[in-house]
């Protein structure tokens, strides 16, 4: 591929990886919810998520959903509530000591859980078939092939972001570790927020041009 377009795919990939999106929400949120160690699995679990998506578009699987309505609507569905029940376990848990949550959390829940979460999301799929095919040149290499490179350099950056996101967050919530009550808050509206996400998914559009 030409140096100077892979740049300028992975300057623009940047500057939307960067943008408050419902990525960067979802793992802000799972951070104040059970700390940094879930918020970084959570993390690299939806990179892995994303990476589904870019397998699939590769191999034309994403076009097929995307073409189909109803295809589009169990996906988009299956993700909503899953972000929803995710959400509602989260405010629950919330109310409860965090000693007594200590052994229901974890990061391989946490990872297991980013990549259903990304992996569900059809707008992550919209995303790459419309984004990615602007950078592909059918004349310099398999088009399968640069999708899957452009894909990759997406995912990391986007994974990259979500990982300062994570140490940010949690920052915040170690400082409000001594106040019980204040933890308990946030964990709570943690929980509002994923729910949150998932609400607002249920009115995600299928693409027209896709």
């Amino acid at each position: 591929m030409d140096p100077a377009t892979v740049a300028l795919f992975t300057a623009t990939a940047l500057a939307i990886a960067i943008s408050p999106g419902p990525g960067i929400f979802y793992v802000a949120a799972r951070t104040l919810a059970g700390g940094r160690s879930e918020g970084l699995a959570s993390s690299f679990g939806t990179g892995l998520g994303g990476l589904v998506h870019v397998a699939a578009g590769a191999i034309g699987v994403s076009a097929l959903v995307m073409a189909s309505a109803e295809a589009f609507t169990v996906l988009k569905l299956a993700g909503a509530v899953y972000l929803v029940w995710l959400g509602i376990k989260a405010i629950r848990e919330a109310r409860r000591p965090f000693e007594a949550t200590a052994v229901t959390t974890g990061t391989a829940r946490a990872f297991r859980e980013g990549i259903v979460v990304e992996a569900l999301n059809p707008k992550t799929a919209a995303f790459f078939l419309a984004f990615l095919p602007q950078f592909v040149d059918p004349a310099a290499a398999p088009v399968w092939l640069q999708f899957l490179l452009l894909g990759l350099i997406s995912v990391t950056l986007n994974t990259a972001v979500d990982v300062v996101v994570a140490l940010l967050a949690s920052r915040a919530r170690s400082i409000a570790v001594g106040r019980p009550a204040l933890l308990r808050r946030l964990r709570a509206a943690a929980g509002g927020l994923i729910a949150t996400l998932g609400l607002a998914l249920l009115f995600a559009r299928r693409p027209a041009s896709l």
